[in-house]
């Protein structure tokens, strides 16, 4: 499936996006407490490039791990490579609350038992202007949500950023209100190319890139593919 240009996040949306999260917030809630990911995909590296788009070819796993944002681990570009050594993504538990049949803290390996990680390439595009075409493997976040079945009422899904300033130095300094928080419609979330990621080029997500667990939304600018979930 094409993502048109049409679909991405306008740049006054984006400016403007912590003030429709904090207004029309109103239902199921993702939030994270710190569970080894897994990657495993049955594809060779050079199948990748099945799903490319015409005159795309894949970023490599070099600049993809060196060259992101993760402001938690500062605000330049290779800050999160340099400085996400102390970060622990292991063990790691993801708490569901709100308006779901089925609140509770999932183990992230109870989450992907039973789940077939799947191959999407996806090109990420931030709103500063620059964009990489990466590899990911994941699985729909609608499998997760439809586990826990959110009421009928749940029109918004909210996600968390885990909050850990003594193994993310970038939390200590007043640079976003922390943790911080991403949200999406229920129809955004539950759209099949919506996913969340447990790594890209066949490995685990490294800490720099959101490990062990992050959402990411293809249509939508970077900023919305919250990392660390």
């Amino acid at each position: 499936m094409k993502i048109l240009s049409s679909a991405i996040t306008p740049y006054k949306a984006y400016l403007n996006r912590r003030t429709f999260i904090k207004g029309t917030l109103a239902s199921s809630l993702i939030t994270s407490f710190g569970t080894p990911s897994l990657a495993h995909h049955e594809l060779g590296n050079d199948d990748f490039l099945n799903q490319l788009e015409e005159n795309d070819s894949l970023n490599t796993y070099d600049e993809i791990t060196n060259y992101n944002n993760f402001y938690e681990f500062g605000t330049g570009k290779t800050d999160p490579a340099q400085h996400s050594h102390n970060f622990k993504p292991i063990p790691w538990s993801v708490s569901v609350e709100g308006l779901v049949k089925n609140p509770a803290t999932y183990y992230l390996e109870d989450i992907l038992k039973g789940i077939t990680l799947e191959d999407r390439v996806y090109r990420l595009r931030c709103v500063e202007g620059w964009s990489m075409v990466i590899p990911w493997q994941g699985f729909s976040l609608s499998l997760l949500i439809n586990k826990v079945e959110p009421s009928s009422n749940a029109k918004y899904v909210q996600f968390e950023t885990i909050f850990r300033p003594e193994e993310m130095p970038g939390q200590r300094r007043n640079v976003l209100p922390w943790p911080y928080v991403e949200g999406l419609r229920m129809d955004e979330a539950m759209h099949p190319l919506t996913i969340l990621s447990t790594g890209l080029y066949g490995h685990s997500l490294l800490n720099q890139n959101g490990a062990p667990f992050r959402l990411v939304v293809p249509w939508k600018y970077g900023f919305k593919s919250i990392k660390s979930i």
